[in-house]
């Protein structure tokens, strides 16, 4: 199963003047594109499991995604899910989602 998030993002490069002067050879930058993320409907939750987790002091989603999906690559899954994009949006105390299984919600989401 690939854990990258790019397989199906479109590329684009930067060539800015302000990026060349940063750049030692004068290169451009590759960049990709942002995604359009399509929440799953009622109908696909309801045919995933979801594991409740509570938020604690030290959790991140790299270390959630390594202890449920053993792979702490895939702790986009677990942010994008909840629609808390990074950890800081995450409160002690809050009820995050792990969804399962894996390849379902991975098929889901296009990879």
């Amino acid at each position: 199963m690939s854990k990258s998030r790019y397989k199906n993002r479109r590329k684009i490069f930067n060539a800015s003047e302000v990026t060349k002067s940063r750049q030692a050879q004068g290169a451009s930058i590759k960049h990709y594109t942002t995604p359009k993320l399509v929440y799953p409907s009622d109908k696909t939750k309801k045919s995933l499991i979801e594991v409740e987790h509570i938020w604690s002091h030290g959790d991140k989603y790299w270390k959630l995604a390594a202890n449920y999906y053993n792979d702490p690559g895939y702790w986009w899954v677990i942010a994008w899910y909840n629609l808390k994009p990074t950890d800081a949006h995450c409160n002690i105390g809050d009820a995050i989602m792990i969804p399962k299984p894996l390849s379902k919600i991975l098929k889901y989401y296009g990879h």
